[in-house]
């Protein structure tokens, strides 16, 4: 997606080999009108698998997300990081190691709202080692519902996380694919 591709390097900054910090417009500030052709984008993409369910993880997914579910006409749901005390029944778990806080965390989705008729489209901002995507397919799978794909904004393709789902048969799409961060630059794929 080459207006995608454009945001990233005019704004995107390179802090490592390994990261890239797109807070201008992806996970702190939002710049509506990219998510809003990302959003089309995956629905394009997805356009004819009979998706019922957008699921993502809290919070950085859950604006490309939510215009993801508002083109596709379906109800998005957003996995939690915390238990809420409103919460009361059952439950989906997915277990989750962030890459960015270098830190474990369960992620959580109520039983009322998956069920083994639902069609799943996974969500996120970014893959990597793919521990987000494979948090949220662990629910999907409790859950009985069929994953019909993961749509990712940013892949970093230098990492195993998307050759890994790749290799499990799962369609993964990325609107941006980088091959290298390397010397203050983005090289895509």
């Amino acid at each position: 997606m080459e207006l995608l591709k454009r945001k990233i390097q005019e704004e995107g900054k390179i802090i490592s080999e390994g990261i890239l910090k797109v807070d201008s417009f992806l996970n702190h500030q939002i710049d509506p009108l990219l998510m809003q052709a990302m959003g089309q984008e995956f629905a394009r993409r997805f356009h004819g698998d009979k998706i019922t369910k957008v699921l993502t993880l809290e919070a950085s997914g859950i604006a490309i997300a939510i215009m993801t579910a508002l083109s596709l006409q379906v109800p998005l749901i957003f996995a939690k990081k915390r238990r809420p005390s409103t919460m009361n029944d059952e439950a989906f778990l997915g277990h989750v190691h962030s890459f960015t806080k270098d830190e474990d965390i369960d992620i959580m989705v109520s039983a009322n709202f998956l069920s083994p008729e639902d069609r799943v489209l996974i969500i996120d901002d970014f893959l990597a080692t793919g521990e987000a995507a494979r948090g949220m397919i662990e629910i999907v799978r409790q859950s009985g519902a069929s994953i019909i794909g993961v749509g990712i904004v940013i892949e970093k393709a230098f990492q195993e996380g998307g050759k890994s789902l790749r290799e499990e048969d799962i369609r993964v799409e990325s609107l941006a694919r980088i091959a290298k961060l390397e010397q203050g630059r983005v090289f895509f794929l």
